[in-house]
């Protein structure tokens, strides 16, 4: 075999080992909401112990990606996305056995902990694998795989849930992390970060910041905007995140450099990122319970219906990964957010108890689009707006990022809804749901306008401006 036939050989390795990595992390973001009759019916809990099912994923998720990124720059990335892998499938694992409630919410930590770790280094060991010249439509494939999981969840869990069981939607993921551990083993280059030590003032700063805003987020519509707890989750992650922001400023190796924002590249991708998940999310969130409890569809036909939605990042995302590499990622993005808002905006125009699904096409279709021409385009401006040696710091922010915006998304469009509308019948719900749309059209408007003040000579040449540093040897552990 060539020299040149073997690297395109472990260039189609690394990314169907990445992006099915990534598909399983992503997809179990949202995959558990279709289920929760099911899991309800049969574990018992309150409406509570339900929405943690769902938060305690998140949660961990969010509060140790930054550190899950460290830990692979440190002491190898091959090695810590294997550890990674074998968390978070043993944790699937334990959520399917799961005898109570208590302990399914347990194991749904654990998951949040193992995709933490692995999540983040998908995309920097893709990097490694990839030329630079092949790495836009590279991304476009990784981006279609993870913008599908990540809409498609509920599809996912209520076929499952409705078809089989819903412990399904966990024992999936075994089979799967059983594959891609050994092949990630035998196909997947070692690489390392900066050699810094790990930073673990920094990582408890972020982490209990996160973790308080994060944990506060999701308490609100439960305890209330006002009540104690969340007024101290809120107060406290801000503070120990104004910590974490001085701390990068200061220390001499922290583990997010301040000094990355001073790139217009690097903050106004993570600033889209992070406003393109709280709009997507949370209508993502509301719209399937809307087409099954106003419009009577099963979790299975509700989840059909948004395939062209859901379903578009497999076709578009790789054509836009190629486009990002021909005119670069900052028309590309842009033009996705914008689509975006724009969707969201048609489904609130013609929302109502019985609209027809010939109305809602069109919004469902503008809103494919648009999800899946940020995706691939995304992916490469955040890669490409550091040093290599740094992508992993860049990941784990970015991704961080991105499960924080769908937690606040959550959170915001679900306050919205409630203030305005609630469950008590088909005209309650759209009541409520019109103006959370509206919200999220909004917010996604804003992260197309961050998204415009990218550099406007795309991600090719933001890489260019990067110093290339050597990258350490392999440390003994």
């Amino acid at each position: 075999m060539s020299q040149q036939a073997a690297s395109r050989g472990g260039t189609v390795w690394a990314l169907v080992i990445t992006s099915v990595a990534g598909f399983m992390a992503a997809l179990d973001n949202l995959v558990v909401t279709t289920a929760l009759p099911s899991i309800r019916k049969d574990l018992g809990g309150h409406l509570e112990d339900l929405e943690w099912t769902v938060s305690a994923y998140t949660l961990t998720f969010a509060v140790l990606l930054m550190f899950g990124a460290a830990l692979g720059d440190r002491f190898g990335r091959r090695k810590l996305f294997g550890v990674g892998l074998a968390i978070f499938t043993g944790a699937s694992a334990a959520a399917a056995l799961a005898p109570g409630i208590n302990e399914l919410i347990a194991a749904r930590a654990v998951q949040g902990v193992g995709a933490a770790i692995m999540m983040p280094l998908t995309l920097t060991l893709l990097t490694a694998a990839v030329p630079a010249a092949k790495r836009g439509m590279a991304f476009g494939i990784w981006g279609a795989v993870n913008g599908l999981a990540v809409a498609s969840g509920p599809l996912i869990g209520g076929a499952l849930t409705e078809h089989v069981s819903w412990q399904w939607i966990f024992w999936l993921n075994v089979p799967l992390g059983l594959a891609l551990l050994p092949l990630a083993r035998m196909r997947l280059s070692e690489s390392y970060g900066t050699g810094a030590p790990l930073d673990f003032t920094g990582t408890l700063l972020a982490s209990g910041g996160l973790f308080g805003i994060v944990y506060a987020l999701i308490r609100g519509n439960i305890d209330g905007w006002t009540s104690a707890t969340v007024l101290t989750g809120l107060i406290a992650g801000a503070a120990l995140l104004g910590g974490f922001v001085r701390h990068g400023i200061r220390a001499k190796n922290p583990m997010l450099p301040m000094r990355l924002f001073r790139s217009r590249a690097f903050s106004a991708i993570n600033a889209a990122s992070l406003l393109m998940f709280v709009g997507m999310f949370g209508s993502i969130f509301l719209l399937s319970q809307f087409l099954q409890g106003v419009l009577g569809y099963s979790p299975t036909e509700a989840g059909l219906r948004m395939l062209p939605w859901t379903g578009m990042p497999m076709i578009v995302a790789p054509i836009a990964g190629y486009l990002s590499d021909r005119i670069g990622g900052r028309p590309v993005v842009t033009a996705g957010l914008a689509l975006q808002a724009v969707g969201l905006g048609w489904f609130a125009l013609v929302l109502s108890p019985d609209v027809s699904y010939a109305a809602q096409l069109p919004a469902l279709i503008i809103s494919g689009i648009g999800m899946a021409l940020y995706f691939a385009p995304a992916a490469s401006l955040v890669m490409a707006s550091v040093r290599p040696s740094e992508q992993g710091i860049a990941s784990g922010a970015n991704n961080a990022l991105r499960e924080v915006g769908g937690a606040l998304g959550v959170a915001l469009m679900a306050s919205v809804f409630s203030s305005q509308g609630g469950y008590e019948s088909p005209v309650a719900f759209v009541d409520g749901l019109e103006p959370a749309l509206w919200v999220g059209a909004g917010v996604v408007a804003l992260g197309a306008v961050s998204a415009a003040l990218l550099p406007r000579r795309g991600s090719a040449a933001v890489a260019a401006e990067v110093p290339v540093t050597k990258e350490r040897e392999p440390v003994s552990v």
